[in-house]
């Protein structure tokens, strides 16, 4: 089979269509979230003290920014900044224990779905295009099946990696180790705070700024010629941490910084120029250091700040 590249990890062969296939309901991965969400809803009201609120507060905090934004997509995705290996590994493991997936599914689904994106047409599943409620239960609970899907190839660094092997063999159960030490520290209110609801919250949070950064809010650029645009969701900033500025993400996707503009805030990147500053990150990508994508343009003369290519 003739394979060409499609993107970094993806490789496409001359049947490859990303609008032919099927939408599939996936048993793992949800039954995985049902029961993290219906032990929250049964648990969560009688099991709620203000420490084990903070619990779930902090270790959503944590997890978020720098396992799931700063490490997972800006780091191990899009590799936009450089640090040492043994803090690379921490901050995916972090990501891990938001509860979505280990570290190759993370890159597989995101990379399957920015290629999919790029196209000039793709399946609602891919875009988000489905309507608010069928998207919910396709995001959440199925996986799309296409007929002639492309092929997904791992770098050798990361294929490697046997911390990484073992994180995506095990990442279910990362949350054991956690759910053991909460329940000796503060019982059954900090085991089902800090595990059942931070986990159906983290994930069913993380789909629904993705719904929205697809499909409705303010956009700054637009990208021609491709099947799914991106839209910031300005009241989602802090929450996301920074991963609501997804028309900017489109428009760079290799930066380290989300909030390009003014007022923009982004947890994500603020953590990233805090390690930079005690010399644990370096080599950080921003869109002054990136190549223009093909077909960007600007649908607005917003004030510009140094984060932003005098190209843009």
């Amino acid at each position: 089979m003739d394979l060409r590249p499609g993107s970094e990890r993806i490789f496409v062969a001359s049947d490859t269509d990303p609008l032919d296939g099927y939408v599939q309901w996936a048993p793992q991965k949800s039954l995985w979230l049902a029961g993290m969400t219906v032990a929250g809803i049964a648990l969560g009201p009688i099991c709620c003290s203000w420490s084990a609120l903070a619990l779930f507060l902090a270790t959503s905090a944590v997890t978020l920014c720098a396992g799931h934004s700063v490490g997972m997509h800006r780091k191990l995705i899009h590799a936009s900044f450089d640090c040492p290996l043994w803090l690379e590994h921490l901050f995916v493991y972090l990501g891990t224990l938001v509860g979505m997936a280990g570290p190759f599914g993370m890159i597989r689904l995101h990379d399957f779905r920015d290629w999919a994106q790029r196209q000039p047409a793709c399946h609602e599943y891919s875009r988000h295009g489905a309507g608010f409620w069928r998207d919910a239960w396709w995001q959440l609970h199925c996986r799309l099946v296409l007929r002639h899907p492309p092929r997904f190839r791992l770098e050798p660094r990361l294929a490697g990696d046997r911390f990484y092997a073992f994180i995506e063999r095990t990442w279910m159960l990362q949350q054991l180790p956690w759910a053991l030490l909460f329940f000796a520290i503060g019982g059954l209110d900090w085991l089902v705070w800090g595990i059942c609801v931070r986990v159906s919250v983290c994930v069913t949070g993380h789909w629904l700024v993705g719904h929205f950064s697809h499909t409705s809010g303010d956009q700054i650029w637009s990208v021609d010629g491709v099947a799914a645009q991106g839209y910031n969701v300005r009241l989602a900033a802090l929450i996301s941490m920074g991963e609501n500025w997804h028309n900017n993400h489109h428009a760079y996707p290799g930066s380290a910084k989300l909030g390009l503009l003014p007022g923009q805030g982004d947890p994500g990147w603020w953590l990233i120029r805090s390690l930079e500053a005690i010399g644990l990150v370096w080599n950080v990508r921003t869109p002054h250091y990136l190549p223009e994508r093909p077909g960007l343009r600007r649908l607005t003369e917003a004030k510009r700040d140094d984060g932003v290519a005098d190209a843009a």
